[in-house]
């Protein structure tokens, strides 16, 4: 007697090797062999004719490509089981078309946190010191020797970190920043961390406002979600409320910040520097931001480690093995 075929699974991208071979071993993939994101025709396609579908942070799922699926099904139920984004964040995939699909959506939670804190901490550091200005004068051939005034930069120690979203990445920040770095931390979420611990992290406190977090922080390091609410969240006028050389990181999403704004707030003040991992529309950077010295640019590296790129892999494969064994996913969003 024939066993019954394997679900077929699309995989957007390419993962890290184990994570392939574990994915090839359970399932019939068909692995995107380049790093390029799909294009919304053949995204459309994997959700109209595979069983699943693994995407990551730039395969936009929007509307249009849930209904051209459907169009490509005559409106029938889409063969699709479950988008298993390999991915905390999901502000690229239509959750309300999904839903209306029936085609349940999952991710990673919980394996990032560590790694994207301590990217955020680099990141600090780096436009704080002023380090990727003085790393690109080396490799341009320019550097003529130490200078008592050149590349003077800002110490972090003691200084006020503000970070908006106290979430898991934004308190793993909080601690590694001040027993690193001695910094005091404040700290506005909408969510407000259980008493206990607020308890068990006595160096973080919360700000009276968004407003007050950036008039009285050194620092302010961003890890809200991409949601409407937090859309250009950091505009012009929130911009304008932050410290005279004040210095801002972001590896939440792109979609939190102004990008226009940042760059005249980099020209013009008050802002000292910047440090970006995400933008709003990946993988294009603003001309505005290539052209200023005094931001570090980054190409979302938040969770690239083989330690967590690999975890997150794993988690996602997870997410398939419950459904395709007919239990509920247990990272479901929508």
């Amino acid at each position: 007697m024939s066993s019954a075929p394997l679900p077929r699974v699309v995989v957007t991208r390419r993962l890290p090797s184990g994570v392939e071979s574990a994915l090839a071993a359970r399932y019939s993939c068909t692995f995107n062999p380049s790093d390029l994101p799909l294009a919304g025709p053949a995204l459309a396609t994997s959700l109209a004719t595979a069983d699943a579908l693994v995407p990551v942070v730039g395969d936009r799922l929007d509307r249009l490509v849930w209904h051209t699926a459907r169009d490509i099904t005559g409106g029938a139920p889409l063969p699709c089981r479950v988008v298993a984004n390999v991915g905390v964040g999901v502000d690229h995939i239509d959750l309300d078309a999904a839903r209306v699909a029936g085609v349940p959506v999952t991710n990673t939670p919980d394996v990032l946190t560590e790694d994207t804190a301590d990217l955020a901490l680099a990141l600090l550091l780096m436009a704080a010191r002023r380090l990727g200005e003085g790393e690109r004068l080396v490799r341009a051939g320019r550097w003529a020797g130490l200078a008592p005034t050149g590349f003077l930069g800002a110490s972090p120690a003691g200084k006020t970190l503000g970070i908006v979203g106290y979430g898991r990445i934004g308190r793993a920040l909080a601690r590694k920043a001040h027993h690193a770095l001695g910094v005091r931390v404040r700290y506005h979420t909408r969510t407000p961390p259980a008493p206990a611990v607020a308890a068990a992290e006595p160096w973080a406190t919360p700000a009276e406002s968004l407003e007050a977090l950036l008039a009285e922080s050194d620092v302010v390091s961003l890890h809200c979600p991409a949601t409407p609410d937090t859309y250009h969240l950091i505009d012009a006028a929130a911009l304008a409320r932050m410290r005279p050389g004040a210095v801002l990181v972001n590896t939440a999403r792109g979609s939190v910040v102004d990008a226009a704004a940042l760059a005249v707030a980099l020209r013009d003040g008050p802002l000292g520097a910047a440090g970006l991992d995400v933008y709003e529309d990946e993988p294009n950077v603003p001309g505005e931001l290539l052209a200023r010295e005094n931001v570090v640019l980054l190409p979302h590296l938040g969770s690239a480690t083989v330690e967590t790129r690999t975890a997150m892999g794993m988690r996602a494969l997870a997410n398939l093995d419950a459904v395709f064994a007919g239990e509920p996913p247990p990272d479901r969003v929508a």
